[in-house]
């Protein structure tokens, strides 16, 4: 198996709080990881040293074949946070813009962009169900369509490897089931790896391959 993503002894603490000890993990190509836990339990933290924002103290991480402190293309992972809705609900942008906008570093600074890119719009709107609505502004849609078009956002520079956290918050029950088909599409067909952070315990279980609970410092797969 291609690991993806390697901890090995991973231990992180916040001053006087110890919040992971010696956590090991291998996600390997392909696979789709919930991982669950009580609020507290460290799940953001475990992100945040996967994404390079946190340092260990004790341990090493691998992504994509290289140690984390050598690992430096960072388009090769898509991320997409608790916050990027909230920030791009009332933004006056369209879907295209908004999706576009992550293909900044490849157009380049007042340039515009080629066919090309509008190509690779175009095929990410599509890939979420939301082609046709490229003209539409962001905050003219619905909590789970603007969810699909954040998608979008991280889909469109043709990452390796997807990270969600808690994607599903603040979005209605049948959204949810749209959305978990989605990423299982992509997980299916685009053969697509996906960690997702989610406190929808039940509901994502007939979509994840893995099952990963972080209880009391250490990770523990059903």
């Amino acid at each position: 198996m291609d690991a993806v993503l390697t901890l090995k002894d991973i231990s992180f603490s916040y001053e006087d709080r110890n919040v992971l000890e010696n956590v090991n993990l291998q996600v390997n190509k392909g696979d789709f990881v919930g991982i669950m836990g009580v609020n507290g339990a460290g799940k953001s933290t475990l992100l945040k040293l996967i994404l390079g924002l946190l340092s260990p103290k004790q341990g090493e991480i691998e992504i994509l074949g290289q140690p984390m402190k050598q690992f430096k293309n960072w388009q090769r992972v898509g991320y997409l946070s608790q916050q990027v809705l909230k920030k791009h609900q009332q933004f006056p942008a369209t879907c295209e813009e908004i999706v576009r906008a992550n293909l900044f570093s490849q157009i380049g600074f007042l340039r515009f962009p080629t066919r090309k890119h509008n190509e690779k719009v175009k095929a990410a709107l599509e890939a979420v169900g939301m082609a046709g609505y490229e003209k539409k502004l962001i905050y003219e849609l619905s909590g789970g369509q603007q969810q699909r078009i954040m998608l979008a956002h991280v889909l469109v520079s043709e990452p390796e490897l997807i990270i969600l956290d808690e994607p599903t918050t603040g979005i209605d029950q049948e959204a949810i089931t749209t959305f978990f088909e989605l990423l299982k599409k992509l997980n299916e067909e685009k053969k697509m790896t996906i960690i997702m952070v989610t406190h929808e315990m039940q509901k994502s279980l007939k979509y994840i391959n893995r099952q990963i609970y972080l209880q009391e410092r250490k990770i523990v797969e059903a």
